[in-house]
């Protein structure tokens, strides 16, 4: 018999979670590594001002959000600034080269063993784009006077072999925790690096409250709990596209035809936060580029300080340009992964198909319809977060008040996994004990 209780479920399934010993290991891991990923954000580098480095994040969009990624690590100039961000930038690179070789493409479906070859490949390539990260920055800072100019080559090959290992070191944590915690293990550490920052957030919205901004301390809650509610609802959102399968059967020398009914849940945000990251990439280009020619601020202003000018994250012009990219690149980044998925011939190799449809091309070209039509609401969705930062501040008058949508996205979403992953990890358990 069930065991009955007055409860709220949320609180029963947090008491059942750690009554089971395998459950409690896997999340204790995963605090576990959380805590040394935390101690190496404070192992600092030698060659740069720190104070410097704080007040140049806190004017650079770009920088400020690898910074995110890494935890707060980039302003400490730590061992693991880069963070995992080269692995991420790899990972997609990788996903976008598949359907464009050949060779990758076969790897792609040869199962659990291509997959890994593919996995190797992505971990080769993190080194060589860590590196170039390592030294762009490095390089970026000392143009903006925040690097100790006397810098060595010797010291400069250290710092970037430093790098390139604490980036190393912390895809080794993650993919620990994959395979022994909770959750995935990437995510579950940018995550711990966006919960870090929430102090900071709060201690920003008590100045400005204090500072006599009441009411725009209050428009930014306001935004803030609108924006988690929208994300979760299109995390969340997915259509439902029916299917059914017939399969044969023999009974007594006699063959019987049945037939099952399912559906392919097609998902409105199937890109994530990719598109945003391309796009807030792509947007800082021109704005860096701008650095190295534009005149000091002493002298009068050339064409580059122009183009430094308009490319900030404070600009209409910049926010409409970051909005149209990112519904760019997320329709084009879901057409990528749309095909790799290859649903079509999946569905015709399981004998199923789609109610109303035949099989092959007028599959092929009736799911195309739909996710295009999905995908594009969900590009609108993810190019309005994009640019909530800019309309925050100008319905709440407080710029120390920027709402990190990025970090919003990532932690909802890592956080809606997590508790699926734990659901499910509940549920077969106590599908288990049930038996037992």
């Amino acid at each position: 018999m069930e065991r009955r209780t007055t409860r709220p479920r949320l609180v029963q399934a947090m008491m059942d979670i750690w009554t089971l010993p395998d459950l409690r290991r896997k999340i204790l891991f995963t605090l576990g590594m959380l805590v040394v990923f935390r101690f190496m954000t404070h192992v600092p580098l030698p060659g740069v001002d720190i104070a410097k480095l704080q007040q140049y994040i806190g004017t650079s969009p770009l920088f400020g959000m690898l910074n995110l990624f890494a935890g707060g690590a980039m302003e400490k100039f730590s061992v693991a600034a880069l963070g995992v961000y080269p692995y991420i930038t790899a990972s997609i690179i990788m996903q976008l080269l598949v359907p464009v070789i050949p060779r990758l493409q076969a790897l792609s479906q040869e199962g659990e063993l291509g997959q890994e070859k593919i996995n190797r490949i992505t971990h080769l390539a993190t080194i060589p784009l860590a590196a170039l990260q390592s030294y762009a920055m490095i390089a970026l800072l000392r143009a903006q006077g925040v690097t100790i100019a006397s810098l060595t080559s010797l010291t400069i090959a250290n710092i970037i072999i430093t790098m390139i290992a604490g980036t190393i070191f912390l895809v080794w944590l993650g993919e620990l925790i994959t395979e022994r915690g909770v959750g995935n293990g990437i995510s579950i550490i940018i995550f711990g690096g966006i919960v870090t920052d929430l102090p900071g957030i709060v201690g920003r919205g008590i100045v400005a409250a204090q500072g006599g901004h009441p009411g725009g301390l209050i428009a930014y809650i306001i935004i803030t709990l609108a924006m988690v509610v929208l994300i979760v609802i299109f995390v969340e959102a997915h259509r439902r596209i029916p299917v059914q399968y017939a399969k044969s059967t023999f009974r007594g020398g006699r063959m019987y035809r049945q037939s099952g009914s399912t559906y392919i849940p097609l998902r409105v945000n199937t890109a994530g936060m990719i598109p945003l990251i391309f796009a807030i990439a792509l947007m800082q280009l021109p704005g860096t580029i701008a650095t190295y020619f534009m005149n000091p601020s002493t002298e009068n202003p050339n064409f580059w300080n122009t183009i430094y000018s308009v490319f900030q994250s404070n600009t209409a012009v910049y926010n409409g340009l970051y909005f149209a990219l990112v519904i760019g690149f997320t329709l084009f980044y879901t057409m990528v992964i749309f095909e790799q998925m290859n649903l079509p011939q999946t569905l015709q190799q399981q004998g199923g198909f789609i109610p109303g449809v035949r099989p092959g091309k007028a599959t092929a070209d009736y799911l195309n319809r739909i996710i295009t039509r999905i995908t594009f609401g969900g590009a609108i969705f993810l190019a309005v977060v994009a640019i909530i930062p800019f309309i925050a501040m100008k319905i709440t008058t407080i710029s120390d008040l920027g709402i990190r949508s990025t970090a919003m996205l990532i932690a909802v979403g890592v956080a809606l996994d997590t508790m699926k992953q734990l659901e499910a990890q509940l549920t077969m358990r106590r599908y288990e004990g049930f038996l037992k």
